[in-house]
């Protein structure tokens, strides 16, 4: 089956490269929230992450964001995404994921809808933040589907748990995939995110992992 979607998304990306569609300029336009820029993209192959709200907090992003103040723009969104990668992988905050029902939780909903309004092509669920790899379906935006992740999964574990409060970080980092290249340094991303974050030692014993078992 895994095999089945990768060459489906092999040809879609083939098909869409040949065509531009997936050119930044022919996107339908960029957007920004908080401290990440997002692009409004439909019918794209694309690799999101999101994370809980207290894994990298707001006075350490402003740091950085400081401390990068002489770069360019597309030099500065590049090692901000680097630095807030580096900071959720020692797991700070409460990391609620930890929790393997609260994994578990995350897993069954973005494979939910998984051929419906997406198709997952990789995935993992670490401990304080979430790696998606998926081709959204043409309708569908970008933005309202993590913002369905969220609001659901949220409401589930803070009732599990007993909490209160937002559970995810207002912000998310999205980015298309650009060719076939691109497309297998994501997926290996994805895949190698807990054995590098030191979680397990090989990617196939992650259990909230598409590698998982593979």
């Amino acid at each position: 089956m895994r095999d089945s979607v990768a060459r489906s998304f092999r040809r879609w990306i083939r098909h869409l490269a040949a065509s531009d569609s997936l050119a930044m300029q022919n996107a339908d336009g960029w957007r920004r929230r908080g401290y990440l820029p997002h692009i409004d993209a439909t019918h794209r192959l694309q690799a999101i992450t999101y994370r809980l709200a207290d894994s990298v907090p707001k006075k350490v992003i402003e740091r950085w964001l400081g401390e990068l103040g002489t770069v360019t723009e597309s030099d500065r969104q590049e090692q901000l995404h680097r630095l807030i990668a580096e900071y959720e992988d020692r797991g700070h905050g409460d990391c609620w994921l930890r929790d393997p029902e609260n994994a578990a939780i995350v897993e069954e909903n973005l494979k939910h809808f998984d051929g419906e309004r997406y198709r997952l092509d990789a995935w993992c669920v670490m401990p304080n933040h979430v790696h998606v790899l998926i081709f959204c379906h043409e309708a569908e935006r970008l933005d309202q589907i993590v913002r369905s992740w969220k609001n659901y999964t949220a409401r589930l574990i803070n009732r599990r748990v007993g909490r209160e409060g937002r559970l995810w970080n207002h912000d998310y980092h999205d980015r298309l995939i650009r060719d076939e290249d691109h497309l297998l340094r994501a997926r290996r991303y994805i895949r190698m995110n807990p054995v590098r974050a030191g979680l397990c030692k090989r990617p196939e014993d992650w259990r909230f992992g598409s590698a998982f078992g593979g």
